[in-house]
């Protein structure tokens, strides 16, 4: 009597799973979002992943305007382009014209209408909270009401902002500040306030004593930039694996600048760095691999040190091409490290 061999079960080999990632763009005037275009790209060379379909993008001050563009779609090449004045075949942008020179108002802040502290509630705030709000928040309270206008910047974002007034996908983040509070706000995320995404845009990108701030449901909001110029630390509950961190005021190595102003600027990023590493510390601790990458000595001697001076822009961009492939292998290494 025969019997017949039961088949062996196929075995199917498992699946890796996609990690969930993160994308934070970090602050930095004209130059540091130029540079940071840049890096966008380069990210995407070196890790393989395009950064628009990242599971949650962060944007603060000029990094809110690339966490936007990518967030409706915008690929991070069609960015390059559009900055660099090349014609656009595709995509949200095509055709559209765009002078980020024109659209920030020039290198210098106006002249205040009057010499008077733009946000007395945030100073009676910080009284009655003392030590509890970053430095930088505090100041900006002391600072005149900035007189320029980000409506060409607002009109860039409306110009890829579907009908329903923000990103037509989740995961997109604006940090701006309460100019009342002191406190951080990430437009986009469950529990905001509620804003169309061009006036949240508007309100990370609104520098004190530069730009008006910008009011949205009865509130007046600046620069997220008061608090943090990375806000990291905003995805440390979002489940991500994965953090890579575009920033220009971030730097692990400098140059050695001649001009006085120049030597504070980088003296200023060097406070900016230790809170960057802070803040991602918190997401490490947490079980997420964070990536980070800023402008080196390289990028630095092609940014100067007036981050608003659009003239630069041509060569902070060509450069940053150049440079930031290598910062991105870098970082990888520091990053498996620990």
């Amino acid at each position: 009597m025969s019997s017949a061999r039961a088949p062996t079960p196929s075995v199917g080999t498992p699946t890796a799973k996609t990690p969930r990632r993160g994308v934070v763009l970090g602050g930095g005037g004209v130059l540091g979002g130029t540079w940071a275009i840049g890096a966008l790209c380069a990210l995407e060379q070196t890790h393989g992943f395009a950064a628009k379909s990242a599971d949650v993008i962060v944007g603060t001050s000029a990094g809110s305007v690339l966490g936007a563009l990518l967030g409706c779609g915008v690929t991070s090449e069609e960015i390059r382009q559009h900055n660099n004045k090349e014609v656009i075949s595709g995509g949200p942008l095509a055709g559209y014209h765009w002078d980020p020179a024109t659209a920030t108002g020039g290198p210098r802040p106006a002249r205040p209408r009057l010499p008077a502290p733009g946000s007395v509630k945030l100073i009676g705030s910080s009284l009655r909270h003392l030590g509890q709000l970053p430095t930088t928040a505090v100041l900006s309270a002391f600072l005149p009401e900035g007189r320029k206008s980000l409506e060409k910047v607002g009109h860039l974002i409306d110009v890829v902002t579907p009908a329903a007034g923000w990103a037509p996908r989740s995961g997109i983040w604006v940090v701006a500040m309460d100019y009342e509070t002191g406190k951080r706000v990430v437009f986009g995320r469950s529990g905001a306030p509620s804003s169309r995404l061009p006036a949240a845009v508007m309100a990370s990108c609104a520098i004190p004593g530069w730009f008006t701030p910008v009011a949205i449901g009865g509130r007046a909001y600046i620069d997220g930039g008061a608090v943090s110029a990375t806000s990291v630390d905003v995805v440390a509950h979002a489940g991500l694996d994965e953090v890579y961190v575009i920033a220009p005021m971030v730097s692990f190595a400098q140059d050695q600048p001649n001009t006085i102003a120049a030597r504070l600027e980088r003296r200023w990023r060097e406070k900016v760095t230790s809170n960057c590493v802070a803040e991602a510390n918190v997401l490490r601790k947490a079980g997420a691999k964070v990536t980070i990458v800023g402008p080196g000595p390289t990028d630095l001697e092609a940014m100067g040190a007036n981050l608003m001076d659009a003239s630069r822009r041509a060569n902070v961009l060509e450069t940053s091409m150049r440079t930031s492939t290598e910062a991105w292998h870098v970082a990888a290494l520091l990053a498996e490290a620990g």
